[in-house]
C-alpha cells in the first residue's frame, strides 16, 4: 500500500512540476511531432515527384530519351533482373547485417528458426517490458549497474554482428569453379567434357550457396550433399528435377529453366555422374 501511495505521490509531483516549470506534453510536444513528420513526408513526396516528372517516359531503360542514362534523381526502371545469373551474389542492407550473420551461426535447418526469429523476437520483448519492470526513479549510470552492463553487451553484439556481416565474404563462383578438377579426378569424369562442363556450370550457377558437393558449399535449408546425386537418380530425373523442382514438391529451390536445357543437361550429367566420395 505505501507503494502505491509513494507513486501516487510522484505523479502528484510530477504534474506540479509540469505546471510551474514545463510544458505537459500535449499539445506542445505533440504539437511538435506532428511538425516534424509533416516536413519527413513533404520531402519524400516532393522526391518523389521530382524523380517521376524530370525522368523518361519511354520503354523501359529509357530515360528522357537516352537508353541508360540517369536523370536528376535516377532512372525510372532499372534492368529486368535475370533469373539465369551466376554471378550475383545477395545481400540484405546494411541495418539487416546483423541478422544476415546470425544465418551463418545458425546454418543448420533445424536452428535457422532460431537465429531469425527466435532470438530477435526474444530481445524485442525484453525491449518492450523493460519499462514495466525497472520503475525506479534512479536514473545516475553508476547506481544502475545491471541496465548499463546489458545496454553496453547489446551495443557490442550488435556492432560486432553487423561488422561481420558487412565484411564477410560469400564463396565466390571463382573459388567453388577451382575445386572442379578435383571433383572430376575423385568421381572419374574427367574425360568426360559434357560432365566437366557440367561441373563448371554446377559451380557458377549458385548450386554451392544451399547444396555441398563433397564437403564444398553452404549446407542451407537441409540441402543435401550431392556427391553421390548418381546413386539416387538417372540423368533425366536431375535434368527433369533441377528444371522445375516445383513440379516435384520443392517451393525452396529456384527454378533452373532459365540456364538452357543445354546446361541443365550438363549439370544433369555431372551430377549423375557423382557416385560418392571414393
Amino acid at each position: 500500500m505505501a507503494t502505491v501511495d509513494e507513486r501516487r505521490a510522484a505523479f502528484q509531483k510530477y504534474k506540479q512540476d509540469v505546471k510551474d516549470r514545463g510544458k505537459p506534453f500535449y499539445p506542445y510536444a505533440m504539437f511538435h511531432d506532428t511538425v516534424m513528420s509533416l516536413v519527413v513526408v513533404s520531402v519524400i513526396v516532393g522526391l518523389a515527384c521530382v524523380w517521376f516528372y524530370t525522368s523518361g517516359r519511354g520503354d523501359p531503360g529509357d530515360c528522357g530519351g537516352h537508353h541508360g542514362h540517369s536523370c536528376l534523381l535516377g532512372p525510372r526502371w532499372a534492368e529486368p533482373a535475370d533469373p539465369g545469373t551466376t554471378n550475383f551474389v545477395p545481400r540484405p542492407d546494411w541495418y539487416f547485417y546483423f541478422l544476415f550473420y546470425l544465418l551463418r551461426i545458425f546454418k543448420w535447418p533445424n536452428s535457422v528458426i532460431l537465429g531469425t526469429v527466435g532470438i530477435p523476437t526474444i530481445c524485442l520483448i525484453l525491449l518492450l517490458a523493460l519499462p514495466f519492470l525497472d520503475r525506479r526513479r534512479e536514473r545516475r549510470l553508476l547506481r544502475r549497474p545491471v541496465a548499463i552492463v546489458a545496454a553496453i553487451l547489446v551495443v557490442l553484439s550488435m556492432g560486432v554482428l553487423t561488422y561481420k556481416g558487412a565484411t564477410a565474404h560469400e564463396a565466390l563462383a571463382s573459388e567453388v569453379k577451382a575445386a572442379v578438377p578435383g571433383w572430376a579426378a575423385r568421381e572419374g569424369f574427367a574425360n568426360n567434357p559434357v560432365a566437366v562442363a557440367g561441373a563448371n556450370a554446377f559451380a557458377v550457377s549458385g548450386c554451392t550457396a544451399c547444396h555441398t558437393y563433397l564437403g564444398t558449399g553452404g549446407g542451407l535449408f537441409g540441402a543435401r550433399d550431392l556427391g553421390d546425386e548418381g546413386t539416387r537418380k538417372n540423368a533425366q530425373a536431375i535434368q527433369a528435377y533441377v528444371t522445375n523442382p516445383r513440379q516435384f514438391g520443392n517451393t525452396i529451390m529456384p527454378v533452373f529453366k532459365p540456364l538452357g536445357p543445354k546446361t541443365i543437361h550438363e549439370i544433369a550429367t555431372f551430377l549423375y555422374s557423382s557416385k560418392g566420395p571414393k
